[in-house]
């Protein structure tokens, strides 16, 4: 007998035939070449943004901090070293020469030493940094930074009771209830508004912030208390991105001079004529706009490191008068502009996300959200899509690494042969593009108070979430709460198992609970117990955050903080949309463990609750047949009413009590399930759980189903997570799903038509995220065993892709363990 053959995704094939890290069609050669041994090197660490924004604080101690932080920004670019490689056409790096992580000793200092010593050896070596570097560090910056950083003014405040709760006796490494996110970054994920950059040229801002300023009194104290020093420090970033830009124009003329090629000549001119234009004036072309976007992100990459790094927003649309004049004048070909495109990755590429923590198994695989979005609606609600769109489709096709994060916004009008190209990109394999949802996220958008205009215009922004640019103010981080922890909590009255620290309140002796209304009742008062604490961090915070950090740059570009000239770190703004995400990870794991009580314990009877509890102690130890039946009990992601019910339960109790809660600017919360891979970190703190989960394995991920449980195929899934989910409701956000095919299931048209028409029923239940694995189980496992020959095989892990053989086992376990769905319907 004849074994049917395996399909192989295009990426497995690229793979199998051994070829290189290179464009997949198309020749392009100086892309190609820029990318010859781009990932053979881990990143250096740089030292160089943290010396000189160092340098500017220790002399401006007396200033208020907008002031503060815009004087460490023009020092910053106006002596950080410049470079120009010898293929580069849009140019401008926050570090040096191939790819780098940068440092921002503002948040934690006080990590550094030590940190950044594992990340450069042993079993956490994912970065390089050399000794002189380190000294630098440990002598002129460091010691500057102890007992001023983010984290101590906010740790500080703490009630020990919630230190305990968060961190270890090192006060940075999680201790497995919860990931505090507060302080491993300057604020949650944003996107720039850089259609006032390319329309108006920072000279335009400037002029805006100067007129303004010669409009007030200075005698008048509620004008010079924040109001004049905020202008101040607008018009201090904008000539600083300026003379940056400049500094550019000078090193290409200077280099120019010396080039025997004459082609490279031309080109060397013509980077030193751009950077002199742009972005101090508006941008005039195609190539202008994509420089003046990047030289942009990298002032902002200077200034602060959101949580999600700083994303493209709708990239396609501020991008697309600047194509269409261009084609139309016969100024570019679409090849030129793919090319800038992909220069445009390869830019963001370099500059690697360098998490501040050593609680790594959170954020593995160089985690990035520099999230670039396209298609969607414009704000007068017609369809988006445009040329740009698709080429932007094309070029992520081709384009070999896991960068840009690429999503593409749907809704019911989306154009057929644009939904055709999606899932073509989808049935690549690399987990590109992620998709939201216009008929659920634009409805949240509403409820929320905002205009139909600004609900229509929202961009993706780090893993999942979104933003309405210049509504949107919000920006501390909150963290990843463990469900899993408080249902452990709830059936161990109050103690973790596995370190035996008392986390949660005394709910009583689950072996006397007689109702399984009992259980779901300790597990809500553990529940509200644990998010009070987090609560209650948060509004501390929230408190330190306007004397602690300022963005002055990033304020620039926000249409409230110019009209109120207040830097977006001061709070609470008129109009304003302010939120705080609460991420709750465990979601599947906790529905299923609660189910598999109801089920065994009280409905059937079959098990008793001392010997399910004690099976837990001893993680299913010589209890392998009681651990089948967990196993066996109804799933969530099967469309049954049994376990959704639970689910929805869950999620309406989160909501209800999140509702009544205020952040310290008056903002409400979001109730999301984003977890990075922090169900993998908060997994490994947690016992065996009643859904048949052995201790220390990873949590379910996201709102997804538990690995392995969604048994009767992907539509059944959507079902499944419509029937628990609350829709069109202000307290949520961006759901993040995760869902993996078989490659066979989109092969060929028949298999990108039932792709196709997945999305749509995906649209139509008002799910707001989705995104794909398209990927084969064995594939994972040769990888496992065979590294070097798949160390460009990229996979979906959370909000983003990366490289399975850069993750550990434990996250390459639970992708393997994923479903893999064999048929696209």
């Amino acid at each position: 007998m004849t074994l049917p053959q395996k399909i192989l995704s295009p990426q497995e094939e690229r793979i199998e035939q051994g070829q290189p890290l290179e464009l997949v069609t198309g020749v392009r050669p100086r892309i190609v070449k820029m990318l010859e041994g781009f990932k053979d090197k881990p990143p250096q660490i740089s030292v160089d943004r943290a010396y000189f924004f160092t340098e500017s604080f220790k002399e401006t101690e007396a200033l208020p901090i907008v002031l503060r932080w815009a004087k460490a920004l023009e020092n910053i670019m106006r002596k950080i070293p410049v470079y120009i490689g010898d293929d580069e056409l849009i140019v401008g790096r926050a570090g040096p020469p191939g790819r780098y992580g940068i440092l921002y000793p503002e948040l934690r200092a006080g990590w550094m030493l030590k940190g950044l010593k594992e990340r450069a050896e042993g079993s956490q070596s994912t970065f390089s940094i050399n000794e002189k570097d380190l000294k630098h560090l440990e002598e002129e910056v460091i010691p500057y930074w102890k007992g001023k950083t983010w984290h101590d003014a906010y740790t500080s405040l703490l009630p020990e009771e919630i230190k305990n709760l968060i961190y270890e006796k090192d006060g940075y490494t999680s201790k497995g209830v919860f990931f505090d996110l507060t302080t491993t970054n300057t604020s949650l994920q944003w996107s720039l508004d850089y259609g006032k950059v390319l329309q108006k040229g920072f000279n335009g801002i400037k002029k805006e912030a100067e007129e303004r300023l010669a409009s007030f009194d200075p005698f008048n104290p509620e004008n010079n208390f924040d109001k004049m020093p905020f202008l101040k420090a607008v018009i201090i970033v904008c000539d600083a991105v300026s003379h940056y830009a400049k500094r550019h124009a000078e090193l290409a003329r200077s280099m120019a001079a010396k080039e025997e090629n004459v082609g490279r000549r031309g080109e060397l001119l013509e980077i030193a004529e751009i950077c002199d234009w742009v972005p101090t004036n508006p941008a005039r072309t195609f190539r202008e706009a994509i420089q003046a976007q990047w030289l942009t992100q990298v002032a902002s990459r200077f200034e602060r490191m959101p949580g999600g790094i700083i994303g493209n927003g709708r990239i396609d649309q501020y991008l697309y008068p600047f194509y269409k004049g261009d084609r139309e004048a016969g100024r570019i070909s679409d090849d030129e502009v793919l090319e800038l495109l992909e220069h445009l990755w390869l830019n963001m590429a370099q500059n690697v996300r360098l998490w501040q923590t050593s609680s790594l198994g959170f954020v593995q695989g160089y985690s990035h959200f520099e999230h670039t979005t396209l298609g969607g609606q414009t704000r007068q609600g017609d369809d988006a899509t445009n040329e740009l769109s698709y080429l932007i489709l094309q070029s992520k096709k081709e384009f070999p690494l896991d960068f840009p994060d690429l999503s593409v916004r749907i809704h019911s009008r989306s154009p057929a042969p644009f939904l055709w190209k999606v899932a073509e990109l989808i049935a690549e394999g690399t987990g590109f593009p992620k998709l939201l949802n216009d008929e659920a996220i634009v409805p949240i958008c509403l409820a929320k108070g905002a205009p139909v205009e600004d609900a229509l215009g929202y961009t993706g922004s780090g893993c999942v979430e979104v933003r309405m640019l210049n509504r949107d103010t919000y920006m501390t981080q909150f963290g990843f709460f463990s469900l899993g922890a408080a249902l452990e909590a709830a059936l161990n009255n109050g103690v973790m198992r596995l370190s035996n620290d008392r986390v949660g309140v005394e709910t009583g002796d689950p072996k006397a609970f007689s109702t399984f209304i009992e259980v779901m009742d300790a597990f809500k008062l553990q529940v509200k117990h644990l998010l009070r604490l987090l609560l209650a961090k948060q509004v501390i915070a929230d408190s330190v955050r306007p004397r602690m950090l300022a963005a002055p740059l990033l304020s620039s570009l926000h249409d409230l903080c110019m009209k109120e000239c207040k830097d977006i770190d001061q709070g609470k703004f008129d109009g304003a949309t302010i939120i705080t995400n609460i991420h709750c990870i465990g979601f599947g794991t906790v529905v299923d463990s609660l189910a598999a009580i109801k089920k065994l314990v009280y409905d059937e009877k079959v098990v008793r609750m001392d010997e399910l509890l004690e099976s837990l102690d001893k993680n299913f130890e010589s209890k392998e047949e009681l651990r089948q039946m967990c196993i066996n009990a109804p799933k969530y992601g099967n469309n049954d009413t049994y376990v959704d019910s639970i689910g929805r339960e869950i999620e309406e109790f989160l909501v209800s009590f999140l509702s009544s809660w205020r952040n310290y600017f008056g903002g409400t919360p979001e109730l999301d399930y984003t977890p990075v891979t922090a169900h993998v970190g908060l997994g490994a703190a947690l016992g065996a759980t009643p859904n048949g989960r052995k201790a220390k394995e990873a949590l379910s991920d996201a709102r997804s189903p538990s690995q392995g449980a969604d048994i009767n195929g992907p539509t059944t899934t959507l079902k499944s997570v419509a029937n628990t989910a609350l829709i069109c409701n202000k307290y949520i956000a961006v759901k993040l799903l995760n869902m993996k095919l078989s490659p066979q299931t989109v092969r060929g048209e028949t298999g990108i038509r039932n792709l196709v028409n997945l999305i749509k029923t995906w649209c139509d239940l008002k799910l707001s995220h989705i995104q794909f694995n398209i990927i084969n189980s064995e594939t994972l496992l040769e990888a496992q065993k065979n590294p070097e020959k798949y160390r460009n095989l990229l996979v979906r892990v959370a909000g983003y892709s990366a490289y399975f053989v850069e993750l550990d086992p434990g996250l390459q376990k639970e992708i393997i363990s994923r479903t893999e769905q064999q048929e696209a319907a």
